[in-house]
């Protein structure tokens, strides 16, 4: 079964082809240079991106599969993501949606957003690699700029959360922290670089927040506003460099710091998962997993438990895809769980994996 998906959940705007967990086609155009001299996503200028950006991205997907212009006999379903994300992004994927599924009498298939992130390391390329099968039940991890939980994978479709974030999510910790010190947006990135050239280790020691906790939850707010307050005695202006000079600071020990404290907090939580649940095969996805450094944690923290982990094959599997909400929607497909009421079909910002 052939799938055109849309994820328009944030600042890419993406389209993909699938057939079942083989991608076909996969289009993503990027946002990150429009909200970048902002330093973070602005809600009206991602909503005209994906306005402008949509029709071209169908157009390049369908071309690339080889999809006649005036015709899609060879799509059979039409998918999109309904949520988690930002409101009016999501309101252009789903607008869209609805209206190929329209034009060309096809049915139409919601997804979470999240459920994407539990798939993606399943995702396969054209000629079916990477070959892993499921052996569930998996214990999920997310960690992304908005979600950071924990999430029993107990069959196809079938899910438990079990732990979440109370406030902001891990990305989303490092992104702001980047911002403090002038290092600009998206901020994981650079403070993964910094960090390997401090040699990732822990020089000033900050909180690690909600360990003491006998719950699986998350809050990184408090870790933030603990950064902020030891950087507050410094002037700190938009180069960054120089945040550190009246206190003899160094900005790359400050990165591997605040990301070992992060990372420490993940990895902890993670462990404590493992044995409330027992359950030692790991899936770990979301943009935070693109990080090496966070990988060979948790490759370190399995072997300690004779466990595995997997993670998204591809590197843009990590971030916002449509090819992960294609693989689910063909797995929705099979049981008929396609939308009953085109037009009915809404937005849910905050849309929860059940």
């Amino acid at each position: 079964m052939n799938i055109l998906a849309i994820d328009t959940s944030c600042d890419e705007t993406s389209v993909a082809i699938t057939d079942g967990r083989k991608i076909l086609s996969n289009v993503i155009y990027s946002q990150v240079l429009l909200h970048k001299k902002w330093g973070g996503v602005v809600p009206s200028i991602a909503k005209r991106a994906h306005e402008e950006r949509i029709d071209f991205i169908v157009k390049e997907a369908t071309k690339k599969f080889q999809v006649p212009n005036s015709k899609f006999q060879t799509i059979d379903c039409i998918a999109v993501t309904q949520g988690p994300g930002l409101a009016v992004a999501l309101e252009v994927g789903i607008k869209k949606a609805k209206e190929l599924a329209k034009k060309y009498n096809k049915k139409l298939i919601s997804v979470n957003h999240l459920e994407g992130h539990l798939y993606s390391p399943f995702v396969q390329n054209s000629r079916g690699n990477p070959k892993i099968d499921f052996k569930f039940p998996y214990l999920g991890l997310i960690i992304s700029g908005g979600h950071t939980e924990f999430v029993i994978f107990k069959n196809h479709l079938e899910y438990e959360v079990i732990g979440s974030t109370l406030d902001d999510a891990a990305g989303e910790a490092l992104d702001k922290t980047a911002k403090l010190l002038g290092l600009g947006y998206p901020g994981g990135p650079v403070i993964e670089r910094l960090a390997k050239e401090a040699g990732n280790k822990d020089f000033h020691n900050f909180p690690r927040p909600m360990l003491k906790s006998n719950d699986l939850n998350f809050s990184f707010s408090g870790l933030k506003t603990s950064f902020y307050y030891f950087l507050r005695p410094c002037v700190i202006p938009s180069d960054g460099a120089k945040a550190t000079e009246s206190r003899n600071l160094d900005i790359r020990q400050l990165a591997s710091s605040f990301q070992e404290a992060v990372f420490d907090t993940l990895i902890k939580k993670t462990e404590r998962a493992i044995k409330q649940t027992e359950i030692k095969r790991l899936i770990v996805g979301g943009g935070v997993i693109a990080n090496l450094y966070l990988r060979k944690l948790f490759r370190d923290l399995v072997k300690r438990h004779n466990g595995s982990v997997l993670f998204p094959s591809y590197k843009y599997l990590t971030g916002d895809n449509a090819a992960m909400i294609g693989v689910i929607a063909g797995f929705k497909a099979e049981k008929g769980l396609f939308v009953k009421n085109i037009d009915g079909l809404d937005r849910i910002p905050r849309f929860n994996i059940s």
